[in-house]
């Protein structure tokens, strides 16, 4: 499932179009191309603020434009600079609710030179969908990502 889409993926991060343009064609061909993707988004850091600013996504819109450091899976990975995969939204303590439809979450975040400055967020409308290929998948996402922030 995810092979065909690498080369998509190269092709996305070489163009010569503007950063948040590039963001949105990863959005949208991660959610159309992936059946378990219902929202895709990235957060980044804030300026120089302990918390995160949403960027492009595709999706249903999401009150959860800015998040603090901490607060929700997003939250939680701008701490702890790891994946984070949650199977099943309701038995997570610190959730923040985007939409009841919303089952489970995957978050990668983002470095460049070593730094988290942001992260790619999924939703599933399916629990436990995730696999470690998702998380290998959205790794190398990120690391293209990286190549045109810095």
């Amino acid at each position: 499932m995810f092979a065909p889409l690498i080369p998509k993926i190269d092709a996305i991060v070489a163009c010569p179009h503007d950063r948040d343009t590039k963001l949105l064609k990863i959005c949208e061909l991660l959610e159309r191309h992936i059946p378990h993707y219902n929202w895709v988004g990235f957060y980044f850091r804030n300026g120089d603020k302990e918390e995160l600013k949403l960027g492009p996504f595709v999706g249903a819109p999401t009150d959860h434009t800015i998040i603090p450091f901490g607060k929700g899976i997003c939250g939680q990975v701008a701490v702890s600079n790891q994946n984070f995969v949650v199977p099943d939204v309701q038995a997570q303590d610190n959730y923040i609710a985007c939409s009841i439809s919303v089952k489970s979450e995957i978050v990668v975040p983002i470095f460049v030179d070593g730094e988290n400055i942001g992260q790619i967020d999924i939703d599933s409308e399916h629990t436990d969908p995730f696999s470690p290929e998702d998380e290998r998948f959205l790794e190398y996402v990120c690391k293209g990502v990286a190549s045109f922030l810095k």
